[in-house]
């Protein structure tokens, strides 16, 4: 582990205006978030705030918003988010020095829409490979060495066969002493062994097991019956 806790502070927040009023992000400012294992899923429907929070998480521990690892500066004049320059860590015996020095720091954040162009700028050559072949490449040789990797929905870009392979380099990569914290849709991807799975919503945040989570549910019950579902959308 690198980080056993993130948290941010802030001074009486409008209730009303984003993203505190966005019930997972109210939540994570009244408690925080601790990490009670190598490898945390955060799951939920759009606009369930998993996205605001990875970002954030990504900012405060000094990656580059836009995308790309702790060694670049960032790659873009957007200043951090109102929440990303907010938030702290309580870090792990192993991660202090990385908390305390920039030098010492590492990690990758991988998020699906700016990934191309952090590819690049990776010196990883996306053009010359297709988009899921550039996220698989990113994870043979940037996700090799202890730090916080932050991803941000990764299972976009790939098929079923490449999200078992990012399955088996996220396992590699926590035995080499790293931590993760990913942001998806994706039952496959939840199903790693030993993860910590936090589910989003309207309720805030909650530990849920994989089998009772939504998105492993809503799948059961379309790969069974599609029909079921496409009766109520399709005319």
């Amino acid at each position: 582990m690198i980080v056993e806790r993130a948290y941010a502070h802030v001074h009486d927040p409008d209730p009303d205006a984003w993203p505190w009023s966005v019930p997972g992000v109210r939540q994570f400012l009244a408690e925080g978030l601790r990490f009670r294992a190598p490898v945390t899923f955060l799951v939920g429907e759009n606009g369930s705030g998993k996205s605001t929070l990875v970002e954030a998480l990504a900012e405060g521990f000094g990656l580059d918003s836009y995308g790309g690892s702790a060694d670049w500066k960032y790659a873009t004049s957007r200043g951090k988010s109102v929440l990303g320059e907010r938030v702290r860590f309580d870090a792990a015996p192993r991660g202090r020095r990385m908390i305390g020095s920039r030098t010492a720091r590492k990690g990758f954040f991988l998020r699906a829409e700016t990934a191309l162009d952090a590819l690049e700028r990776e010196s990883l050559d996306p053009d010359s490979r297709s988009h899921g072949e550039g996220f698989l490449a990113a994870f043979r040789e940037k996700f090799t060495v202890p730090g916080l990797y932050v991803l941000d929905e990764p299972e976009a870009a790939l098929s079923f066969a490449s999200c078992l392979e990012l399955l088996g380099h996220l396992d590699q990569l926590v035995k080499a002493g790293g931590q993760v914290v990913c942001a998806t849709h994706s039952p496959l991807l939840t199903a790693l062994p030993g993860a910590d799975i936090v589910q989003l919503g309207e309720g805030g945040m909650e530990r849920v097991r994989w089998a009772d989570l939504e998105l492993v549910d809503h799948w059961r019950r379309y790969l069974a019956d599609p029909q079921a579902y496409l009766r109520h959308i399709l005319g």
